[in-house]
Protein backbone atom coordinates (compact mmCIF):
# COMPACT_ATOMS: atom_id res chain seq x y z
CA UNK A 1 0.00 0.00 0.00
CA UNK A 2 1.84 3.47 -1.03
CA UNK A 3 0.52 6.30 1.39
CA UNK A 4 0.70 10.28 0.73
CA UNK A 5 1.30 11.28 4.51
CA UNK A 6 2.48 15.07 5.73
CA UNK A 7 2.81 16.80 2.85
CA UNK A 8 4.57 13.78 0.75
CA UNK A 9 4.11 10.99 -1.82
CA UNK A 10 6.75 8.06 -1.94
CA UNK A 11 9.02 7.84 -4.90
CA UNK A 12 9.83 4.64 -5.68
CA UNK A 13 12.24 3.22 -8.65
CA UNK A 14 10.04 1.78 -11.07
CA UNK A 15 12.47 -1.73 -10.98
CA UNK A 16 11.63 -1.84 -7.26
CA UNK A 17 8.67 -4.27 -5.79
CA UNK A 18 6.78 -3.34 -3.22
CA UNK A 19 4.42 -6.23 -1.85
CA UNK A 20 0.67 -5.69 -2.10
CA UNK A 21 0.93 -5.82 1.89
CA UNK A 22 3.50 -3.81 2.66
CA UNK A 23 3.03 0.11 3.28
CA UNK A 24 5.33 2.58 2.10
CA UNK A 25 4.41 5.95 3.69
CA UNK A 26 5.32 9.34 3.12
CA UNK A 27 8.41 10.85 2.72
CA UNK A 28 10.23 7.40 1.51
CA UNK A 29 12.88 7.14 -1.45
CA UNK A 30 13.28 3.26 -2.48
CA UNK A 31 15.70 2.87 -5.15
CA UNK A 32 16.89 0.59 -8.06
CA UNK A 33 16.20 -3.21 -7.74
CA UNK A 34 15.21 -3.20 -3.79
CA UNK A 35 12.66 -5.80 -2.78
CA UNK A 36 9.93 -4.33 0.23
CA UNK A 37 8.47 -7.74 1.39
CA UNK A 38 4.89 -8.81 2.82
CA UNK A 39 3.99 -7.09 5.96
CA UNK A 40 7.36 -5.09 6.00
CA UNK A 41 6.51 -0.62 7.10
CA UNK A 42 8.25 2.03 5.72
CA UNK A 43 7.09 4.73 6.83
CA UNK A 44 8.64 8.50 7.45
CA UNK A 45 7.26 9.88 10.85
CA UNK A 46 8.57 13.95 10.58
CA UNK A 47 11.40 12.82 8.79
CA UNK A 48 12.69 11.09 5.32
CA UNK A 49 13.23 7.56 4.51
CA UNK A 50 15.95 6.95 1.71
CA UNK A 51 16.85 3.54 0.66
CA UNK A 52 19.57 2.86 -1.96
CA UNK A 53 19.92 0.19 -4.57
CA UNK A 54 19.63 -3.08 -4.06
CA UNK A 55 18.01 -3.69 -0.70
CA UNK A 56 16.02 -5.97 0.34
CA UNK A 57 13.55 -5.35 3.34
CA UNK A 58 11.98 -8.58 4.67
CA UNK A 59 8.48 -9.84 5.80
CA UNK A 60 7.32 -7.49 8.83
CA UNK A 61 10.59 -5.08 9.60
CA UNK A 62 9.86 -1.63 10.57
CA UNK A 63 12.19 0.98 9.21
CA UNK A 64 11.34 4.52 10.30
CA UNK A 65 12.61 7.75 9.39
CA UNK A 66 12.33 10.63 12.75
CA UNK A 67 12.34 13.98 12.72
CA UNK A 68 15.28 14.41 14.12
CA UNK A 69 17.20 11.31 12.46
CA UNK A 70 16.15 10.70 8.92
CA UNK A 71 16.83 7.43 8.16
CA UNK A 72 19.25 6.31 5.48
CA UNK A 73 20.06 2.45 4.12
CA UNK A 74 22.90 2.40 1.49
CA UNK A 75 22.99 0.10 -1.47
CA UNK A 76 23.15 -3.81 -1.05
CA UNK A 77 21.41 -4.10 2.28
CA UNK A 78 19.60 -7.20 3.66
CA UNK A 79 17.25 -6.04 6.28
CA UNK A 80 15.52 -9.58 7.95
CA UNK A 81 12.11 -10.21 9.01
CA UNK A 82 10.83 -8.34 12.23
CA UNK A 83 14.01 -6.01 12.20
CA UNK A 84 13.72 -2.49 13.11
CA UNK A 85 15.02 0.08 12.06
CA UNK A 86 14.21 4.06 13.63
CA UNK A 87 15.87 7.20 12.55
CA UNK A 88 19.21 5.63 11.94
CA UNK A 89 22.19 5.34 9.35
CA UNK A 90 22.84 2.10 7.17
CA UNK A 91 25.59 2.39 4.77
CA UNK A 92 26.30 0.33 2.06
CA UNK A 93 26.91 -3.43 2.63
CA UNK A 94 25.18 -3.66 6.05
CA UNK A 95 23.60 -7.08 7.32
CA UNK A 96 20.57 -6.01 9.72
CA UNK A 97 19.48 -9.56 10.87
CA UNK A 98 15.82 -11.32 11.96
CA UNK A 99 14.41 -9.34 15.29
CA UNK A 100 17.84 -6.92 15.07
CA UNK A 101 17.09 -3.14 16.50
CA UNK A 102 18.83 0.23 15.93
CA UNK A 103 17.51 2.96 17.54
CA UNK A 104 17.17 7.01 16.34
CA UNK A 105 21.07 8.51 16.02
CA UNK A 106 22.61 5.06 15.23
CA UNK A 107 25.02 4.55 12.93
CA UNK A 108 26.19 1.47 11.25
CA UNK A 109 29.35 1.84 8.52
CA UNK A 110 30.10 -0.39 5.74
CA UNK A 111 29.82 -3.86 5.65
CA UNK A 112 28.52 -3.96 9.77
CA UNK A 113 26.32 -7.51 10.78
CA UNK A 114 23.96 -6.84 13.51
CA UNK A 115 22.85 -10.16 14.15
CA UNK A 116 19.54 -12.08 15.32
CA UNK A 117 17.90 -9.82 18.29
CA UNK A 118 20.48 -7.69 18.85
CA UNK A 119 20.83 -4.37 19.70
CA UNK A 120 22.02 -0.60 18.57
CA UNK A 121 20.88 2.17 21.04
CA UNK A 122 20.78 5.33 20.89
CA UNK A 123 23.52 7.82 19.08
CA UNK A 124 25.93 4.67 18.70
CA UNK A 125 28.14 4.88 16.06
CA UNK A 126 29.36 1.17 14.69
CA UNK A 127 32.90 1.00 13.14
CA UNK A 128 33.30 -0.58 9.73
CA UNK A 129 32.77 -4.35 9.40
CA UNK A 130 31.88 -4.49 13.25
CA UNK A 131 29.79 -6.87 14.11
CA UNK A 132 27.02 -7.25 17.12
CA UNK A 133 26.82 -10.70 18.40
CA UNK A 134 23.06 -12.67 18.89
CA UNK A 135 21.37 -10.78 21.50
CA UNK A 136 24.36 -8.36 22.48
CA UNK A 137 23.80 -4.42 22.58
CA UNK A 138 25.85 -1.88 21.27
CA UNK A 139 25.80 1.18 23.34
CA UNK A 140 28.19 4.60 22.94
CA UNK A 141 30.33 5.91 19.73
CA UNK A 142 32.44 4.37 19.45
CA UNK A 143 30.23 1.54 20.15
CA UNK A 144 30.98 -0.98 22.94
CA UNK A 145 29.98 -4.25 22.89
CA UNK A 146 27.64 -6.01 25.93
CA UNK A 147 26.21 -9.20 26.26
CA UNK A 148 22.16 -9.04 27.61
CA UNK A 149 23.67 -10.43 30.88
CA UNK A 150 25.31 -6.86 31.23
CA UNK A 151 22.68 -4.38 31.77
CA UNK A 152 24.45 -2.38 34.54
CA UNK A 153 27.90 -2.03 32.24
CA UNK A 154 25.06 -0.70 29.18
CA UNK A 155 22.92 0.81 31.26
CA UNK A 156 25.83 3.54 32.37
CA UNK A 157 26.68 4.50 29.08
CA UNK A 158 23.08 4.61 27.92
CA UNK A 159 22.53 6.95 30.38
CA UNK A 160 24.72 9.82 28.65
CA UNK A 161 23.57 8.97 25.19
CA UNK A 162 19.98 10.52 26.23
CA UNK A 163 17.16 8.08 25.22
CA UNK A 164 14.20 9.94 26.31
CA UNK A 165 15.48 13.07 24.59
CA UNK A 166 16.38 11.67 21.59
CA UNK A 167 13.40 8.90 20.56
CA UNK A 168 10.35 11.31 22.71
CA UNK A 169 12.09 14.88 23.00
CA UNK A 170 11.38 13.90 26.68
CA UNK A 171 13.85 14.32 29.73
CA UNK A 172 14.03 11.68 32.04
CA UNK A 173 11.68 12.57 34.82
CA UNK A 174 9.11 13.13 32.14
CA UNK A 175 6.09 10.97 33.15
CA UNK A 176 4.24 8.59 30.63
CA UNK A 177 1.30 11.48 30.60
CA UNK A 178 3.08 13.41 28.84
CA UNK A 179 5.57 11.75 26.71
CA UNK A 180 1.89 9.74 25.26
CA UNK A 181 0.19 13.64 24.87
CA UNK A 182 3.47 14.30 22.71
CA UNK A 183 2.81 11.02 20.72
CA UNK A 184 -0.67 10.83 20.22
CA UNK A 185 -0.44 14.40 18.54
CA UNK A 186 2.00 13.80 16.48
CA UNK A 187 0.99 10.45 15.32
CA UNK A 188 -2.47 11.89 15.10
CA UNK A 189 -1.15 13.47 11.74
CA UNK A 190 -1.99 9.84 9.82
CA UNK A 191 -5.99 10.68 10.19
CA UNK A 192 -5.31 13.03 6.89
CA UNK A 193 -3.20 10.45 4.90
CA UNK A 194 -4.13 9.71 1.58
CA UNK A 195 -3.70 5.83 0.06
CA UNK A 196 -2.37 5.94 -3.03
CA UNK A 197 -2.14 2.65 -4.47
CA UNK A 198 -2.88 -0.78 -2.68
Amino acid sequence: MIIASRGHTPSIHDSAYVAPSAVVCGDVTIGADCRILHGAVVTAEGGPVSIGEKVVIMENAVVKGRRRHPTSIGDHVLVGPHAHINGSTIENECFIATGASLFPGSLARQGCEVRVNAVVQVNTALAPRSVVPIGWVAVGDPAQLASAHEHEEVWRVQQGLDFPGTVYGATRTSSMVEIMEGQSEFYGAHADDTVMED
